[in-house]
């Protein structure tokens, strides 16, 4: 009988690791990127390809934040519909964000692939759950939507729907061909070891303190150490710590859970997602499903479960599974894990140029893999050309979000309350 508890999956499969200490002296480097995620490394690692010397600082280890915590899930465009994009950027930068991230999924694996990384990767699409009819009319404007951009969607219903989720909970679902899914910690860890395979520096344990211009350099200081560059990129995220810098402040904190269960067998297992997706289902308060390249069932919801007993997370995620898959009866749940989102209001990100030759981004919204993979590049090349064209979206002024803290326990309060609710067969 295996121990329930608090581990992330993605740390215990991936057997790589980076072994670096921490910035223990004054270095000097063309480019000094702030976090060693998968947005930071991306960034390191295009830049390195065009001949620049460049050091990652990172808090705590490669992989730690979302970007190696996450569901693992490659998709394609943002959180909110293509339509809404354009409406809220304006049809130029919106339809040029909507190019760029479609585009995403694509730019993954090629990096994998490029770069030989190790990920459980496999580029056989997403599939969107519609729970009820609104979700389902949801997804038929998504399908339109994107389909009138040329992208290769296709809402599955009747039969193939129940063949391709494995349950018939479900009334129809939105297969994305371009998306896949991957081990989020293993591409970081990948990406960072090709960043030192081309003689890039990562300092792990290395939180910064300070950030200031003095000459003709930026000065990154760590406890330890400090770091003088010419450019900057600032890559945190929602794991952005200290008052080094704003970008904390232009997004609200949100989390997301997940649970995994011991490998599965038998011929009940095999019909969960039985062509190789990963999955999230229309609910407000989303589900995530998929499985791992040893058979485990992976369930997820927004929310911490760190803060929860683990006979509370055990029972949302029997609720969730006997829902879907009462087939496969009695299920044993071997760890669970929380990892943090940096939310905005709207649901997109923001690019910033706090500084001349400095850069930052924050706002994913839980589409980090993606995002991450394309801003890192688009910020390698603005740096190395000065060229705001190399850029998906224009920079914008940092702006404090005031209600970020309300907003934050507001949504937690929120999510746990749903949670409890399933948990208590009140509502699904």
């Amino acid at each position: 009988m295996t121990s329930f508890h608090q581990e992330c999956l993605w740390e215990k499969v991936t057997h790589k690791q980076i072994k670096s200490g921490a910035l223990a002296s004054h270095v000097k480097f063309d480019v000094c990127v702030i976090g060693g995620g998968i947005t930071g490394l991306s960034a390191a690692l295009h830049l390195l390809e065009q001949g620049k010397t460049v050091c990652v600082l990172e808090a705590h280890q490669v992989g730690h934040g979302g970007s190696g915590r996450n569901v693992g899930l490659v998709n394609a465009g943002t959180w909110i519909k293509p339509d809404d994009v354009e409406a809220t950027l304006g049809e130029r930068r919106g339809k040029r964000l909507n190019e760029v991230l479609g585009q995403a999924p694509a730019e993954v694996f090629a990096v994998i692939q490029r770069h030989g990384i190790d990920c459980q990767a496999r580029n056989d699409g997403t599939l969107h759950m519609a729970h009820n009819e609104a979700g389902l009319a949801d997804l038929r404007s998504r399908e339109e939507q994107w389909r009138r951009r040329g992208a290769d969607v296709e809402l599955l219903t009747g039969a193939a729907c129940e063949e391709y989720c494995g349950t018939d909970k479900i009334t129809g679902a939105l297969l994305d061909r371009r998306a896949g899914t991957i081990n989020p910690m293993g591409y970081t860890v990948g990406l960072a070891l090709a960043v030192t395979r081309l003689g890039g520096a990562i300092y792990q344990h290395s939180p910064v303190t300070e950030l200031n211009r003095q000459a003709d350099s930026w000065v990154v200081r760590t406890e330890r150490g400090a770091v003088a560059a010419e450019k900057v990129v600032i890559s945190t995220g929602a794991y952005t710590e200290g008052e080094w810098t704003e970008v904390r402040r232009n997004h609200f904190r949100g989390y997301y859970y997940q649970v995994a269960s011991v490998p599965l067998a038998g011929a009940a297992a095999d019909k969960i997602l039985t062509h190789g997706q990963g999955s999230w289902d229309t609910r407000t308060v989303l589900s995530s499903i998929r499985r791992d390249a040893e058979g485990r069932l992976l369930l997820g919801s927004l929310g911490k479960a760190s803060n929860k007993p683990d006979w509370f997370v055990r029972s949302w995620a029997d609720r969730i599974q006997g829902h879907y898959f009462p087939e496969l009866g009695k299920v044993e749940w071997e760890v669970h894990w929380t990892g943090c989102i940096d939310f905005t209001p709207d649901h997109l990100m923001r690019i910033f140029e706090p500084a001349p030759g400095v850069v930052a981004v924050t706002g994913y919204n839980g589409r980090g893999n993606t995002t991450g993979t394309v801003i890192g590049r688009a910020f390698a090349e603005f740096l190395l050309k000065d060229d705001p064209d190399a850029l998906p979206i224009p920079f914008t002024q940092m702006k404090t979000l005031h209600t970020a803290g309300i907003r934050s326990c507001f949504y937690e309060a929120g999510f746990s309350l749903y949670h409890a609710g399933q948990c208590l067969r009140v509502i699904l």
